[in-house]
């Protein structure tokens, strides 16, 4: 059963101009990889369903219920979480501090007490335990990712939207956020939709791909059957690539 439909979603000056909009469901549970080349619309759309953008036209339904132009707040309280490929730390709090910040404002209200302890809970889960106490400045650019994510899943949310956050990572890291991702979904139930460009890890994780390219929606199944559809290969690859 869908948890999430999009129905001629455009936005005018993001990069989802299309005449007809970008039209598509996701099932609860799924792991779908958004990819397209760049200003293909892919974090436009991302942040449309994150609350983050308005979209200009259409229809965003989420568990059924109406959620276009809702704000980021009123989206998380909904039960959708997004992490953008640039970790937005609180610098001055420590890691768990910010973990528990997730839990503080994620769809349902739980006191400071019992935020700090699903901090503890999420920061064991994405493997920061032993960096609690740390500075948040302490860590890499790997592991604010990661805390990142163990703050948006602090807040139990059913669907979160990942924004290229494997991007730049060794093949050691890049492997470990394959398995976090996997295990986000098995432990908690998460339906996850993810824009990357590290086509290695989409072809590893993902279940389903949806292409878009220039606003428009040119594919969407499984992934090695779409990657290799003429109009996929000619959007990122160009004419040549697809006639030869």
């Amino acid at each position: 059963m869908p948890i999430l439909e999009l129905t001629g979603i455009t936005k005018r000056f993001g990069g989802l101009s299309a005449v007809d909009g970008v039209s598509f469901s996701v099932d609860e549970g799924e792991i779908v990889a958004l990819v397209g080349p760049n200003g293909a619309g892919k974090s436009t759309l991302l942040k449309a369903i994150g609350g983050m953008q308005a979209p200009t036209d259409g229809t965003i339904r989420f568990d059924g219920a109406d959620i276009t132009g809702l704000k980021p707040h009123q989206a998380r309280h909904a039960g959708i979480a997004i992490v953008l490929q640039t970790p937005r730390p609180f610098e001055t709090m420590t890691v768990r501090e910010n973990a528990a910040v997730g839990a503080l404002f994620g769809g349902d209200r739980v006191s400071e007490a019992a935020a700090l302890r699903r901090a503890d809970e999420m920061l064991e889960f994405v493997e920061l335990s032993d960096r609690r106490n740390a500075p948040v400045g302490a860590l890499t650019l790997h592991e604010q990712r990661f805390l990142e994510i163990a703050r948006q899943l602090g807040g139990r949310p059913r669907l979160i939207l990942l924004d290229e956050v494997m991007a730049g990572l060794n093949d050691s890291e890049l492997q470990h956020s394959i398995e976090l991702v996997r295990r986000a979904r098995a432990d908690f139930g998460v339906t996850v939709i993810w824009v990357e460009h590290v086509m290695k890890a989409v072809m590893s994780l993902a279940e389903r791909i949806l292409v878009l390219n220039f606003g428009s929606l040119i594919a969407d199944g499984d992934p090695r059957d779409v990657m290799r559809q003429p109009d996929v290969v000619t959007a990122y690859l160009g004419e040549q690539a697809a006639a030869s």
